[in-house]
């Protein structure tokens, strides 16, 4: 099974559905990608949740170690981890309460993609959430 996302009209519905998303590995420094396209999904109304062990707040929101440690309903998970991490993270994403596993543009794992459609999660790689929002505008 290749690696095929949803497509842009499915993905608008899941961005215009979505309130909360869990950022994995966001960085509380302005000038790292992570945090430009959280800061602009925040600022398009979407409550961000900082899932990173390493650090104190982003975007004024307290971090959070892992997505075990996320109170309440998750959307969407973000991930801008490299792709080794992928399998690690799909494995705690079926622990928590997540709608839709989402690795940033340039991450991709097609055996955590497989295993996770196996399993009925609805699953996005190697698509940038901030430019899927813009297109489905």
């Amino acid at each position: 099974m290749a690696i095929e996302n949803p497509d842009r009209e499915e993905i608008g519905k899941i961005l215009k559905k979505a309130r909360r998303i869990a950022v994995v590995g966001l960085s509380n420094n302005p000038a790292r990608t992570s945090y430009m396209v959280s800061e602009a999904m925040q600022n398009a109304g979407y409550e961000i949740i900082p899932v990173n062990p390493n650090i104190d707040e982003a975007l004024g929101v307290k971090a959070v170690p892992s997505l075990k440690d996320v109170e309440g309903h998750i959307d969407i998970v973000d991930i801008f981890r490299r792709p080794e991490h992928l399998a690690g993270l799909a494995k705690e994403f079926e622990e928590v309460d997540a709608d839709v596993f989402w690795a940033q543009l340039g991450v991709r794992d097609q055996e955590v993609f497989q295993y996770l459609k196996e399993k009925g999660y609805t699953v996005i790689m190697d698509r940038c959430i901030k430019v899927e929002h813009a297109m489905t505008k």
